[in-house]
């Protein structure tokens, strides 16, 4: 759970899409190279040209492996707001605390989403399938984060 007033809260990519994103990438990339292989042999292009291919293959696949397991920051929230990135259909992408009405779990799509209604009547529907950990840490930080930015304080 974030710590609210010092740092922001950072949820990053969940693990699973982190494995499919993966595969997809792997899966283009040898779809490339057996293309390149294609041309090379067809139109009789020396061998070193399917090295390159191969080579730049697999730093293809290195960087994108680096930046998915360093861990996308899918939903930010600081004092100010959030921030939601990579997000399809997501909606408003970022908002002020004092700009959002409420927030609510809903059911998209089928799919189980944290959606913030804004004042303005728009909103950003967050897929919590797509977060690292639990969802019900962060509906609490992300009302923690709110209820801060309304000036709410919690009574103990």
């Amino acid at each position: 759970m974030g710590v609210i007033g010092a740092v922001a809260s950072d949820y990053r990519i969940a693990h699973a899409l982190i494995v499919r994103l993966l595969g997809a990438l792997v899966a283009g990339l040898g779809a490339f190279v057996l293309l390149l292989a294609l041309v090379v042999g067809l139109l009789g292009l020396p061998s070193a040209v399917l090295g390159t291919g191969i080579v730049l293959a697999v730093l293809a696949l290195v960087a994108g492996g680096v930046l998915l397991l360093r861990g996308v920051v899918i939903v930010r929230l600081d004092d100010l707001g959030y921030r939601v990135r990579l997000v399809r259909g997501a909606g408003v992408t970022r908002a002020r605390w004092a700009d959002v009405e409420d927030a609510v779990a809903a059911t998209v799509a089928g799919e189980r989403c944290l959606v913030l209604r804004l004042r303005d009547g728009s909103t950003t529907t967050i897929p919590v399938r797509l977060l690292a950990g639990n969802a019900d840490d962060l509906a609490r930080d992300l009302q923690a984060h709110l209820d801060q930015g309304h000036g709410y304080r919690r009574l103990t």
